[in-house]
């Protein structure tokens, strides 16, 4: 798929650096870019993977978040 977008004068100076250092196109640059974002930023774990995250702690989450808190008061 081909695509125009516009970006920042910052953002091509980085690109050019990038792609002059590895020794790759925009065009690479920008896939690799997608696939890293895509990767990192939208890893969904499953809300079940959460529950007994406290379990066998000797102290409960609230009286552990007021603990938290205190400590930037």
């Amino acid at each position: 798929m081909k695509t125009l977008l516009e970006i920042e004068a910052g953002q091509v100076n980085l690109l050019k650096e990038l792609c002059a250092r590895d020794g790759i196109s925009r065009a690479e640059a920008i896939r690799r870019a997608i696939d890293f974002y895509g990767k990192h930023m939208l890893p969904v774990v499953p809300l079940d993977a959460h529950f007994g995250y406290w379990k066998g702690r000797k102290i409960d989450a609230d009286t552990y978040v007021d603990q938290l808190r205190d400590e930037w008061s």
